[in-house]
């Protein structure tokens, strides 16, 4: 058994390097089960210094957990995750009260969420390939819906945000689009590779073949008679498209917003980045929210979303 340290002076990076050791040595975990058991104890770390909230790990209450755990529902991750993120943070504070760090679990009575309540829907990543493979590619509204559907999955944004997309906001070289979000708040947002792509087909084979209507000239998703695409042409384009693939679940833009997030966090991308992408503002004020640089969300879409 590793050597406790005095209650004191125990910080968040001492407690997890026990803990990973802990996995290793004398539970004999396997590499991946360690990784995510160290990972679901970051995340909530990263959230109480996202929040501000200096808290030690022998310092959050049961009332903390519970904040978290409703603030990675509201970012989109699915139940099931969070009933397996709980666990890899119950078993931290098990560890904790072995090495006599803690006498009480904060975690005691926290019950795993229960799956369809008070939570977003998501897709799981087979079922958005199969809505994206129902998408006839030999007309021109499947094009548009092909790019459209790529940009939501891709970047997160909101239905109103791709709706007022500009050409003149896209930086594909650089793999950034820029997006105005709730309050006018503009913002960076990376647009992965497939979605880049989409939109050259939808550009170049069906928008400049089009007669564009006044006012709509920097717009990039055009209706059939040149105007701004309507957010109910995107839920309405979305639900034939769900159901020709076959998914029973009622399915909008926004399911798949929330899968892009529950994708990212999943994979292991940290709070804050997918906070920053999504145009969440902190939960608590505004001077939290701190802008990351765009290099390091570029990598995080590259290295933890499933169609990068």
């Amino acid at each position: 058994m590793s050597i406790p340290i005095p209650f004191r002076k125990v910080t968040w990076s001492q407690a997890i390097k026990q803990f990973d050791g802990y996995l290793r040595l004398e539970k004999s975990l396997s590499p991946n089960s360690v990784e995510a058991y160290v990972r679901d104890v970051r995340k909530l770390h990263q959230w109480l210094e996202l929040e501000s909230l200096k808290a030690s790990p022998m310092q959050v209450t049961t009332r903390l957990l519970r904040d978290f755990l409703a603030t990675l529902g509201g970012l989109g991750l699915s139940s099931t995750s969070q009933a397996r993120t709980l666990s890899g943070i119950k078993a931290f504070y098990e560890f904790l009260i072995m090495e006599d760090l803690l006498k009480i679990d904060p975690t005691d009575t926290l019950e795993s969420p229960k799956a369809g309540r008070h939570l977003p829907d998501t897709l799981s990543y087979p079922d958005v390939e199969r809505l994206l493979a129902a998408i006839d590619l030999s007309t021109n509204e499947g094009l548009r819906s092909r790019a459209l559907l790529e940009v939501l999955y891709s970047s997160g944004l909101r239905v109103s945000e791709l709706c007022d997309l500009k050409l003149s906001n896209l930086y594909f070289e650089q793999g950034f689009m820029r997006v105005l979000g709730k309050g006018n708040k503009e913002r960076l947002v990376p647009i992965g590779r497939e979605a880049i792509k989409h939109i050259h087909f939808y550009l170049g084979g069906v928008r400049q073949h089009q007669v564009v209507q006044p006012g709509a000239e920097d717009i990039v998703f055009l209706s059939h008679r040149g105007r701004q695409l309507s957010r109910i042409t995107v839920f309405t384009t979305i639900k034939k498209l769900a159901e020709l693939a076959g998914l029973r679940q009622t399915i909008s833009p926004h399911t798949l917003r929330h899968s892009f997030a529950t994708h990212l966090l999943e994979g292991g991308a940290d709070l804050r980045a997918v906070q920053e992408m999504l145009g969440h503002i902190s939960i608590t004020t505004t001077e939290i929210y701190t802008h990351l640089d765009r290099d390091y969300l570029r990598q995080v879409i590259t290295e933890f979303h499933p169609r990068s």
